[in-house]
């Protein structure tokens, strides 16, 4: 498989509704993780807010979406990340994406293992893009 480019849209509070709305519009698969699952925040308030949601179409695109913690800022208006993803295969050409990305840019969370299994990272390039980087964890 390829690696993958795909909007990741952010919110505060309102991503549940607004995947929703999106599956309606668009149809497909729609898979949804919380904070809790992942025992991303410390706030109990936070537990039910998404974490990480997919929206898969028959047309063949991919939306992701999630609730900006509220330890973390949010500025509407601002809320588009692109993401990078792929398989343990694509770990050479996506790390090699990071490194071009990161250079110049801002690291904002280092590209290393996250609570789902696979490496993470997110960085914000030269130009102010927000660019989120997942490569999946090897298959067992």
């Amino acid at each position: 498989m390829a690696a993958v480019l795909n909007p990741y849209l952010g919110f505060r509070d309102d991503a549940r509704d607004a995947l929703e709305f999106y599956h309606r519009v668009f149809g497909g698969e729609l898979t949804i993780s919380t904070f809790a699952e992942f025992h991303v925040s410390d706030d109990p308030a936070e537990a039910d807010h998404v974490m990480h949601g997919q929206l898969e179409t028959p047309s063949g695109f991919t939306l992701m979406a999630s609730d900006t913690p509220s330890s973390m800022p949010f500025t509407p208006g601002s809320t588009i990340s692109v993401s990078l993803s792929g398989e343990a295969s694509d770990a050479a050409e996506l790390r090699r994406y990071w490194d071009a990305l990161a250079e110049g840019g801002e690291v904002t969370m280092p590209l290393e293992q996250a609570p789902w299994g696979a490496t993470f990272g997110m960085v914000t390039d030269r130009f102010g893009t927000a660019w989120m980087v997942n490569i999946a964890a090897p298959a067992a």
